[in-house]
């Protein structure tokens, strides 16, 4: 392996290479577009809510290893969670529960964080049936 891979705790390399919920959703009650134009990486999450609560969570990315581990664990962070919760999960979250992100990666637990936010913005606006956004610190 490049010597590069050995910046990745096991657990980055492990969602990387066998990523969680990975495609797209049909009909989903809430999606988020984020990219970051420097680094090139997009990232799509798509969710389910059912009376408050993330039922189901996907996404597509187009990026780095890292995007994609990052991608992955916050699908499965917030599976489960009430919309309120999932707001809560910073991008540190993110990166502790990988293990830890190489500082030059770091932006990629951002998206996953801008990731989340977009998908409940989106669902609250349909809901409300108007463009409404949720405040980024509950």
């Amino acid at each position: 392996m490049p010597s590069e891979w050995s910046l990745y705790s096991e657990k980055v390399m492990e969602h990387f290479r066998n990523p969680r919920n990975v495609g797209g959703m049909e009909n989903p009650d809430g999606v988020g577009h984020v990219g970051n134009p420097t680094c090139g990486d997009i990232m799509e999450l798509y969710l389910k809510i059912k009376d408050n609560i993330i039922t189901d969570a996907k996404f597509k990315t187009f990026g780095c290893g890292a995007a994609i581990a990052t991608s992955s664990m916050v699908t499965e962070m917030v599976k489960g969670k009430r919309i309120e919760e999932a707001l809560g999960i910073s991008n540190k979250a993110v990166a502790e529960a990988l293990d830890g992100l190489p500082p030059i990666k770091m932006h990629c637990s951002v998206l996953a964080e801008e990731a989340v936010k977009s998908a409940i913005d989106d669902y609250i606006a349909k809901s409300k049936g108007k463009d409404s956004k949720v405040e980024s610190n509950p």
